[in-house]
């Protein structure tokens, strides 16, 4: 072989081979710049504010901005389908939760499927809602609560969030775990739920700690259980609704992270990294305890354990949104 044709052929080479390297080394890089973190609500609220607290801290690990987008519309579907749509490359990720990634894609139609088009990064939190109930109701837990609509078909009000909320689709449960029936009447939100509560307007409801905790700790209201397998730190002396004698009665809408379908293993690992870390905070999880939010155990923090339990919640809770026909929009 001769000496010309030696050095074509090396340079030849190398020039296949140059590709490569600028895409290993951007692979190495990542995060090379800011992140996106898209929130499908409004700014201010206790969703927006816990994702810019997780936010602040993946920023802190991963030596990049990860800001927070607020993109709101259509339950949330807009938000979600921007990320669903971008490209896989760990800088647009999805802060959602139990309304969009369960219960938009059991009473809406989507343009993007909730589980194949997304690659899970982390759950965050859960927070249990409690059973309550008006401070004059003539039953004192659980089992009384329930002996005492099932003597009463009908004739009991139960104050929801609105159609597909917590309160909503945990009261449909109830009604399905215990048997019992009673009117759902839709207020806009949990708040304007608690002065009716607490005058007697209507007889119960499902409501978050927040909302529920200071009526029950000034004596205006009844709590009956926490609607989770274990009590919730800000309330320990209220038992379970399995130790209530309602078993499985769950409801605890959760937060999670999500990236676009086909983004890179490595890349999601970095990604779950920071929210591992973050969460890890004693700072962090004392600022999420203010607001009611629990954080699971670390091996509730994998990718792989969000993509099982988002799948669980999808099994359980699209039979029973789509048997009660609850409609988004």
């Amino acid at each position: 072989m001769t000496v010309r044709r030696r050095q074509f052929l090396h340079m030849a080479a190398s020039a296949i081979a140059l590709p490569a390297m600028p895409l290993a080394a951007q692979a190495q890089a990542f995060p090379s710049h800011l992140i996106t973190m898209i929130v499908p609500v409004s700014a201010g609220g206790a969703m927006d504010t816990l994702a810019r607290i997780v936010a602040q801290g993946m920023s802190a690990s991963l030596g990049q901005p990860v800001i927070i987008e607020n993109v709101t519309g259509a339950s949330g579907a807009i938000g979600v389908g921007r990320v669903a749509r971008a490209a896989p490359d760990g800088y647009t990720l999805s802060y959602a939760a139990f309304a969009t990634h369960v219960v938009s894609a059991a009473t809406m139609t989507l343009p993007y499927d909730v589980i194949a088009d997304f690659e899970p990064v982390a759950l965050i939190s859960a927070t249990p809602w409690l059973i309550a109930a008006k401070k004059d109701l003539p039953a004192n837990d659980l089992k009384g609560l329930v002996a005492w609509l099932k003597a009463n078909p009908d004739k009991a009000s139960l104050g929801t969030a609105g159609v597909g909320s917590p309160s909503h689709t945990g009261a449909v449960l109830l009604q399905n775990t215990t048997g019992t029936r009673f009117q759902l009447v839709p207020y806009r939100g949990t708040a304007p739920v608690i002065p009716d509560l607490v005058s007697g307007q209507i007889d119960m409801s499902i409501l978050d700690p927040v909302t529920c905790l200071p009526q029950f700790r000034a004596g205006a209201i009844k709590v009956f259980a926490v609607m989770a397998k274990s009590r919730t730190t800000n309330a320990p002396e209220v038992p379970t609704v399995d130790e209530a004698g309602a078993p499985g009665l769950h409801m605890a809408p959760w937060q999670a992270i999500w990236a676009p379908k086909g983004t890179p293993k490595d890349i999601i690992a970095r990604l779950n990294g920071a929210v591992v870390k973050t969460l890890a905070d004693p700072a962090v999880r004392a600022k999420l305890a203010e607001q009611s939010y629990e954080v699971g155990p670390r091996e509730e923090q994998t990718p792989e354990y969000l993509g099982t339990f988002h799948k669980a919640e999808t099994d359980k809770w699209w039979p029973i949104i789509k048997a009660a026909g609850i409609k988004g929009g």
